[in-house]
């Protein structure tokens, strides 16, 4: 199913991490984005042509995390936001993370 077309849901205690194989599986359904050597978390960096380019940007994520109440580690600086994203919770990724990582590629 389409990442997209899904919603993030609240991790359940005792909920595990996706293991290497389940997240490489869900990387396949991304493009640009990295997977941590550990599965942990998965990133990506998107430019822009300035700053306020880049704050615009930071500010639909922020838009979509608050609707996914789902939460990405931002880092914006003169045309660049980088966004990592991984389910602290569990520490690990959970199959929240590729939604968000989906649905953050679709404003772009």
């Amino acid at each position: 199913m389409d990442l997209t077309k899904k919603k993030c849901v609240p991790c359940e205690a005792g909920t595990g991490a996706l293991t290497k194989e389940e997240a490489e599986k869900l990387m396949q359904q991304l493009k640009g984005w990295h997977l941590a050597a550990d599965a942990k978390h998965l990133s990506k960096e998107f430019t822009f042509e300035n700053f306020l380019e880049a704050m615009a940007f930071g500010n639909k994520i922020t838009a979509v995390a608050e609707e996914e109440g789902h939460h990405p580690d931002l880092s914006i600086r003169w045309g660049r936001v980088g966004v990592e994203l991984s389910t602290h919770a569990i520490k690990g990724l959970s199959e929240n993370d590729f939604i968000l990582a989906a649905k953050i590629d679709k404003i772009t």
